[in-house]
């Protein structure tokens, strides 16, 4: 109990003491300082080939237990960041 008490004692004190920060502009400061926005790197704005859709197709070895096989695959990349991956064919090869 005087745990409680204590502590609630000294949060109290606390909120009373903490001093209150007021942001204070001058107006001829800020009328005088003008906002630049700095860009650095490419201009992403303006690229037309960040925004298609691109198509790659891969070959990989892939092991199933005692047979390999070959899977032929495409990936899809999409504008939102996103990839589609899809299987287009499966040979085995031992």
């Amino acid at each position: 109990m005087k745990k409680l008490i204590v502590l609630s004692l000294l949060l109290g004190a606390m909120v009373f003491t903490v001093p209150v920060a007021e942001a204070k502009t001058s107006n001829a400061a800020v009328a005088s300082d003008p906002q630049i926005r700095v860009r650095i790197g490419r201009n992403r704005g303006n690229n037309r080939y960040g925004r298609r859709v691109r198509v790659v197709t891969q070959t990989r070895i892939v092991r199933d237990g005692r047979r390999v096989y070959r899977e032929t695959y495409r990936i899809t990349y999409l504008p939102n960041g996103r990839t589609r991956i899809k299987v287009i064919s499966r040979v085995r090869i031992r």
